[in-house]
């Protein structure tokens, strides 16, 4: 039929050039859109069945080519890529920006006590052992020692980061202790990615030409991978740690702040969820999913191999993961 969408369009890969920055942006905003955390089981259950549909080449009648690709990023938001089982709802990518509002907002808003310091670092960190086992890799699966031994690593540090920092800012200015909870979570983030991703760091990530030929795995690969992926997360918190803390500093000292300071943790929340909406997905952006490397930057013995088997490849590619 004339009008029938073609079966050519790649939904494998993002709709938008990932070769720029602006594409990468566009590609994360719907990737992490927090509405898609509302979406039905009818509405992902629709969206699954177009996609495998489009997929084993079956394009259902009246389908346009927003909707497929509608679809195609609702699926996404909610599938795994590897198994594609339906992913637990406060670890997709669609839910950081309402579980990390809430929680970072709570973070900066009871930093003052021990006991509050503690507790939430702990659940920071526990809802980050969800989202990093939600999303683990098929091709190099998380063990649960793998994924407790990251947690407990990550939370001690966190917290010991926190704690350290807390009783030297007892000399410093007010406005300094509002910063240890951003300081808490870039070191539970150097911590936590290399930890979750030992298996990479050991035995490597694949890594392959630009046509997707496998050409072998890389440990070199996997440390690039993870300095980005840390540089990305820790890219997050920058603005929503950084700025609120800030503005809400000038605010307590307005007379309205003290006389309903019931209002001081929604108007936190409120403003850390406003930056990270848009830091999330452009740190997301900052790096291209599908990233590369000289042959010459890899080990020896993966640079001999693929002289003999693909001699004319000089850059290779692979996933950082997120």
């Amino acid at each position: 039929m004339s009008g029938e969408l073609s079966l050519s369009i790649n939904i494998k890969e993002p709709r938008w050039d990932q070769g720029t920055f602006m594409g990468r942006a566009k590609h994360f905003f719907m990737v992490t859109d927090p509405r898609n955390v509302l979406l039905s089981s009818e509405t992902l259950e629709e969206a699954r069945v177009i996609v495998e549909n489009y997929r084993s080449g079956i394009v259902k009648s009246g389908l346009t080519e927003d909707e497929l690709w509608r679809a195609k990023y609702v699926y996404d938001s909610a599938f795994h890529p590897d198994t594609g089982e339906k992913m637990f709802v406060i670890g997709r990518m669609s839910a950081q920006v309402p579980m990390n509002m809430s929680i970072t907002g709570c973070m900066l808003t009871f930093y003052r006590t021990t006991p509050a310091v503690v507790f939430w670092q702990w659940v920071n960190q526990s809802f980050n052992a969800v989202v990093n086992y939600t999303n683990r890799s098929g091709d190099a699966p998380i063990t649960v020692n793998q994924l407790g031994a990251a947690y407990v690593s990550a939370t001690t540090g966190a917290v010991v980061t926190a704690l350290g920092l807390k009783s030297l800012a007892t000399r410093l200015p007010p406005i300094v202790s509002r910063f240890v909870p951003f300081a808490a979570v870039a070191a539970a983030n150097c911590i936590n990615i290399p930890f979750m991703r030992q298996r990479e760091l050991k035995y490597g990530i694949p890594v392959t030409d630009e046509n997707g030929n496998r050409l072998g795995e890389s440990a070199y690969a996997a440390k690039q991978a993870i300095v980005q992926v840390v540089v990305s997360r820790i890219g997050m918190a920058v603005p929503a740690m950084a700025i609120p803390p800030v503005i809400m500093n000038a605010l307590e000292k307005k007379a309205f702040m003290k006389r309903f300071p019931v209002l001081n943790a929604p108007v936190q929340v409120a403003l850390v969820g406003l930056c990270l909406v848009f830091a999330t997905p452009l740190c997301c952006a900052l790096f291209p999913q599908k990233s590369s490397m000289s042959v010459s930057g890899l080990e020896p013995d993966l640079q001999e191999r693929i002289k003999q088997t693909s001699p004319h490849t000089t850059t290779v590619y692979f996933n950082k993961g997120l």
